[in-house]
């Protein structure tokens, strides 16, 4: 069976682990956990370090940007498929 451990606890334990004083293995053992385990969490941390800080506003606005060019393609789309259809029924003799 796995064991879950809190945010706040993993928080402490990278915290510890990031300050250098100790080693990981220390830290894992003081705290009850494998030393694999800390330096999972602190390679984690480490890497989701640097979107920590990023501008939330600019975030969202690439997002709307991104959304803005799906709907313009899709409505491209939806144009020329309805230009073929109207076509095939013209030379199908459907209309």
């Amino acid at each position: 069976m796995r064991k879950n451990y809190p945010g706040g606890f993993k928080a402490q334990v990278v915290m510890e682990a990031l300050s250098g004083e100790k080693t990981i293995t220390a830290i894992a053992s003081e705290h009850g956990v494998h030393p694999n385990m800390v330096a999972k969490w602190r390679a984690e941390v480490v890497e989701k370090m640097p979107t920590l800080f990023e501008d939330k506003t600019s975030k969202a606005a690439k997002e709307r940007k991104q959304q803005e060019e799906l709907t313009q393609s899709l409505y491209a789309q939806i144009g020329e498929l309805t230009t073929r259809l109207a076509w095939l029924k013209k030379k199908s003799g459907i209309e």
